[in-house]
C-alpha cells in the first residue's frame, strides 16, 4: 500500500504531518518531527522526487538519510524536529514525553491542521486528526517518520561516541540482547532511562 494525500484533502490546507520515534528504546530522548506542505505541491512531489517516501520502518537506514536531505532541501517545505530529553521522560513518562516532543515540532510549524500518527494526541496546540498506521498511508505523516528516525539515529551515534561500549549506533537503545550485557558490565550512563523495566529490573553499582 503507498502512501496518499487522502487525509491531507480531508483537512485541507494548511497541513501538517507528525511522527514520532524513540518510545522503546531504554536510552537517549524520544523525538518527534512535523512536516508540511502545499497540497498542490505535495500532489506534484507524490509522483515525483517524493515518491520513495514510506514508513520509515519499510526503508533501509541508507533509503531513509537520502530521503531526509530531499525533505529537509525541499523549497515550500516547512519542517521541524523536536526532543523531549531523558530527564523529561522521567518526569513525565514515556507517553507524556513523546506528546511533548509533538507539541514543540508542531509549535515550530505554526498554526496548521495536524495528522498524528497512531492514536489520538490531546495536548496538540492546533485541530488534529490522528491515523492509525499513518505512517504507511499519509505522505506528511511518512515524511515525519523519516526525519523523526534519521534525527534519532543521529543522537544515538553521538551517543555512541560519548559514551562507547554501549554499542549505541549499532543498535539505536534498543534492549538487544548486545546492549543488556553491555549494562551488566558497564552500568548504566547518564542517557539511560532508569524507569524503564529491563533496567528497573536489573541491579547496579551506583
Amino acid at each position: 500500500m503507498a502512501v496518499s494525500l487522502e487525509y491531507e484533502r480531508m483537512l485541507g490546507d494548511p497541513v501538517m504531518g507528525i511522527d514520532e520515534a524513540g518510545r522503546g528504546p531504554l536510552a537517549g530522548g524520544v523525538y518527534a518531527a512535523a512536516v508540511s506542505l502545499p497540497l498542490a505541491l505535495a500532489q506534484e512531489l507524490l509522483s515525483g522526487a517524493w515518491s520513495g517516501i514510506n514508513d520509515s520502518k519499510k526503508l533501509s537506514e541508507k533509503k531513509r538519510e537520502a530521503l531526509a536531505l530531499t525533505i529537509k532541501s525541499t523549497e515550500g517545505c516547512r519542517w521541524a524536529v523536536a526532543s523531549a530529553s531523558v530527564g523529561e521522560i522521567a518526569r513525565l513518562n514515556i507517553l507524556n514525553a513523546t506528546h511533548l516532543a509533538m507539541r514543540r515540532a508542531a509549535e515550530a510549524i505554526g498554526p496548521a491542521g495536524i495528522l498524528v500518527d497512531g492514536l489520538p494526541v490531546a495536548s496538540l496546540p492546533y485541530p488534529s486528526r490522528n491515523v492509525i498506521k499513518g505512517d504507511a498511508k499519509s505522505l506528511l505523516i511518512a515524511a515525519a517518520s523519516i526525519l523523526a528516525k534519521t534525527s534519532r539515529d543521529a543522537e544515538c551515534r553521538r551517543l555512541d561516541a560519548l559514551y562507547p561500549g554501549y554499542g549505541f549506533a549499532v543498535h539505536k537503545g534498543y534492549p538487544t540482547k548486545a546492549h543488556l550485557e553491555a549494562l551488566r558490565r558497564l552500568g548504566p550512563c547518564p542517557e539511560h532511562r532508569m524507569g524503564f523495566g529491563p533496567l528497573k529490573q536489573m541491579e547496579f553499582d551506583l
